[in-house]
């Protein structure tokens, strides 16, 4: 089968000839022309000449002339066989051109040329030769001889060129400057290679196109363009694009001069439709819904905002076009300015009012027909119910913001509304959407003639902050009653306890320890002891408990609170702490303190049975650092923050509003009192600071306690620096013995002692006690007696030891009418309360001892002495 070739036109003579096949085209080394014709006759010719000369040389001298031509074309015979093999000879018909690919190529309106590596033109049609201005075939020249010296072309074409010589292919669109009697023209050159196999790349095929005229017709398209952009934005109304989040796509000049808005902004995500529109106006033009395919238009008064603040109030006619799926998309809407009144709009100053009075009040209003479908919003309702909305389609029915166990009593109130009664109780509804909302509705009718169209119109309250403080106020409500509770049962049991413990401080005094009632009496003194424990964590609570505060390094107190801490909580957790660098001081009451930090490891061991890890962290929270720990409650100010961190099984969330409750517990039966958190509580509150808690369950809870930054005067700086420590509190009556133990020096004394308590059989202990160990003792049993006693005694009175909650006559008003009589009396206030629940009412200068109750017999004669050598 023979191959198609195309000749060179004219130029077969100067390159030779290129078979086209599929792929491209491929030179032959070898070939035999059709105008070779005289090369064969000259060899027949010289065939003949050598057989006659063989003939006339006789058959015996031939011999060997035949031997060596025989060799001779053997030889060449042999070489011609190795030379087809290899490729290198190749006999072939005179290559025919195929006359549909050269009508092709030849009348194609596209110039075509084809040239080989070394940029030779192989073959080039009419269309070319006419656009490079040929005066013949033997003008054709290469592109880049043609173009390669015009300066506004010239990089085009050495970008074409290279990739030409790298066997790519690329397109350039290039403006040719005028010349010979040419104006300037736009030229689109394409390069491509041609070949195949090891030839592939060996020619390039160049195609040049002019088009000029399309250029002329994009420029003119482009002037067309911009001339009405610029009647756009020079137009008198304002004109706003924006895409369905949001985002202002287009601006014309006149709204952005209205709104003193930057156009560079605009079209970069850098405005917002919330930029422009005041208030919530934003979200009744991203609500719009409309049926998938539509095209809907809405009249909308609003106001705009400028860049200062300032309001403008407009009318937008607000249009949307809906794709296929129902998504909505880039709005076009035209702005009409309504500030300056032309005279044209009588109602225009009225419409301003009522637009801005129905956009911007703090209720959300609608109206809605008689199914519950929504007709009209203002801004802030479709601020609120703007995702609820959002999913809905084109009929929107405010039955999609409210939650199905509600809408039977809203269904009722609109129903009634339709019907034209007055006076519809509001109902309150859960809303939908994401998290728990609440809200108020209001319906009322509208009037007769509109009842076609709409039946009612709803007014909606938010309520979810409101139910969250409700919520919040019947917590703390709830806990204080349970506080005072617990205080006033603690005051009572501390009166018993205390004469249960003086009763056996007197027993154990009678009896030796081999005394076989020893035993009995030490239990029950041991069981009165567990018991105050149980009445201050009920105290500690209430807030009600005395603290002795000092200021405090909460950095030294972790690290020393550390060693005892890895003890309580076992080998199997892993306790890290974590100081904060600089720490400022506290004020607190170092025992309790450490209470409140043992209680929360405590509740972190429980969590953790399979072991886990515990972390206390400490850092200084600035009043600027608050918010980012979204402490309700908190006012914003310097603490010093403490964190004790668990990795147990967290906190169900069933119970987390009850985890403060005293007695509130998950453990089992005898394994904890349910007092630890309430502890803390009531410590960090009494100590003036706040605690928290963030919880995972399965994946553990942290508890952060906020304590205020105490600021030291210059007498606290000095006594610190020489190591003066504010007295502590001892945490029970045993803790107290101990303290006592080894000051077991005489407590024995003299003096007379007015000893008021209500109290019949406590007073009586306490005063045998005191008389025991040497005093005198007078007894009341109330303010009112303790003033008869007083003035009835000739001898002097040393010390007052005095009751604060007494009838009649209570303990600071016992103070201040014996410092009227006698200005330097000592006393000493024993309570079931705590210093501070009274302190407030007494006078500023007043001074006074304090003892806690309950006391052992030993701790009030050591206050005793201890007063009176003061």
């Amino acid at each position: 089968m023979k191959e198609a070739t195309i000749s060179g036109g004219g130029f077969g003579e100067q390159s030779g000839d290129y078979p086209i096949g599929r792929e491209g085209v491929d030179r032959s080394a070898a070939m035999v022309h059709g105008g070779s014709i005289l090369l064969v006759v000259l060899i027949a010719c010289a065939l003949a000449v050598a057989a006659a000369a063989i003939v006339l040389l006789g058959r015996g001298n031939a011999e060997p002339y035949i031997l060596a031509f025989l060799a001779v074309l053997a030889t060449v015979g042999v070489f011609g066989l190795f030379a087809f093999a290899g490729g290198i000879l190749r006999i072939s018909a005179r290559p025919g051109g195929n006359p549909l690919i050269k009508a092709v190529l030849d009348d194609a309106p596209d110039g075509i040329v084809v040239s080989d590596a070394d940029g030779r033109v192989i073959y080039a049609n009419a269309a070319y030769l006419d656009l490079i201005g040929a005066v013949g075939d033997h003008d054709a020249r290469s592109v880049e001889r043609v173009f390669i010296g015009d300066a506004d072309a010239s990089e085009a074409i050495y970008r074409l060129v290279k990739a030409a010589r790298a066997g790519e292919r690329l397109q350039e669109e290039v403006r040719i400057a005028a010349g010979r009697g040419r104006p300037a023209r736009w030229l689109r050159m394409k390069v491509r290679p041609l070949g195949i196999g090891r030839r592939a790349g060996a020619l390039t095929v160049w195609s040049v196109c002019d088009i000029s005229r399309d250029r002329e017709r994009q420029e003119s398209v482009f002037q067309e363009l911009q001339h009405a952009i610029d009647y756009l934005d020079h137009a008198p109304a304002g004109f706003f694009s924006a895409k369905s989040n949001g985002e202002v796509a287009y601006l014309n000049a006149t709204l952005a001069n209205w709104l003193d808005h930057d156009l560079a902004q605009v079209g970069s995500g850098g405005l917002k439709l919330a930029d422009l529109v005041s208030g919530d106006g934003a979200a009744l033009l991203t609500t719009l819904r409309a049926t998938p395919g539509e095209v809907k238009t809405d009249v909308v008064d609003l106001d705009l905002k400028t860049r200062s603040g300032r309001t403008l109030p407009v009318r937008l006619l607000h249009k949307v076009a809906f794709g296929a799926d129902g998504s909505p998309g880039a709005s076009r809407t035209l702005v009409l300015n309504r500030e300056r009144d032309d005279g044209t709009e009588p109602q225009r100053a009225a419409q301003v009012r009522f637009m801005r009075f129905f956009h911007h009040t703090p209720m959300a209003i609608a109206t809605i027909d008689r199914d519950g479908g929504i007709v009209r919003t203002n801004a802030l309702f479709a601020r609120l119910f703007q995702t609820t909305l959002a999913t809905e389609g084109r009929n929107r029915s405010i039955r999609a913001i409210v939650a199905e166990r509600d809408w039977s009593a809203l269904e009722v109130a609109i129903g009634q509304a339709a019907q034209g009664r007055s006076d519809i109780a509001p109902v309150d509804a859960t809303l939908t959407g994401e998290g728990e909302r609440f809200g108020r509705f209001y319906v009322t009718a509208v009037g007769e003639q509109e009842r076609d169209q709409e039946a009612a119109i709803v007014y909606v309250l938010e309520t979810t902050e409101q139910r969250a403080l409700e919520s919040k106020l019947v917590q703390q409500q709830k806990m204080e009653s349970i506080g005072q509770l617990a205080g006033g049962m603690a005051h009572d049991f501390n009166n018993m306890l205390n004469a249960i413990l003086l009763a056996t401080d007197f027993l154990l005094n009678a009896h030796k320890p081999t005394d076989p009632s020893f035993q009995d009496i030490m239990e029950i003194r041991h069981s009165a002891n567990r018991a105050a424990s149980l009445v201050r964590h009920l105290l500690a609570f209430s807030r009600k408990q005395t603290l002795r505060p000092q200021m405090l390094d909460l950095g030294e107190v972790l690290s020393d609170l550390s060693v005892v801490l890895r003890r309580l909580i076992g080998e199997k957790i892993d306790l890290k702490v974590v100081h904060g660098r600089d720490l400022w001081p506290v004020k607190a009451d170092l025992l309790q303190f450490e209470q409140v930090i043992t209680n929360l490891a405590v509740n972190a061991r429980d969590a953790m049975p399979e072991g886990g890890g515990l972390q206390l962290r400490s850092a200084n929270v600035s009043a600027l650092e608050c918010e980012r720990y979204h402490t309700k409650g908190m006012p914003p100010g310097d603490y010093v923050l403490v964190e004790v961190s668990d990795t147990g099984t967290g906190i169900p969330e069933a119970i987390r509003d009850k985890i403060f409750v005293p007695f509130f517990t998950t453990k089992d039966v005898g394994k904890g009192t349910g007092l630890g958190l309430s502890t803390v509580y009531g410590i960090v509150k009494q100590t003036g600071g706040f605690v928290y808690f963030d919880t995972v369950e399965g994946k553990g809870t942290t508890f952060r306690i906020f304590l205020p930054r105490y600021v030291a005067n210059a007498q606290e700086v000095a006594g610190q620096a020489v190591g003066i420590e504010a007295p502590g509190i001892a945490a029970s009556p045993e803790a107290a013995d101990r303290g006592h133990r080894e000051a077991s020096a005489d407590l024995t004394g003299e003096g007379t002692i007015l000893l008021v308590e209500d109290e019949e059989g406590l007073r009586i202990l306490n005063a045998r006690g005191l008389a025991s160990r040497g005093y005198t003792v007078l007894q009341a049993g109330n303010g009112v007696e303790a003033i008869d006693v007083l003035e009835k005694t000739e001898s002097k009175i040393d010390l007052v030891v005095s009751d604060v909650v007494m009838p009649e006559m209570d303990g600071p008003t016992l103070l201040r009418e014996l410092r009227n009589r006698n200005p330097g009396l000592k006393i000493i206030f024993v309570s079931g309360y705590a210093e501070d629940a009274f302190q407030k009412h007494l006078p500023t200068d007043g001074q006074f001892d304090f003892l806690a109750k309950p006391f052992t017999l030993k701790q009030l004669v050591a206050k005793v002495k201890e007063t009176l050598a003061a």
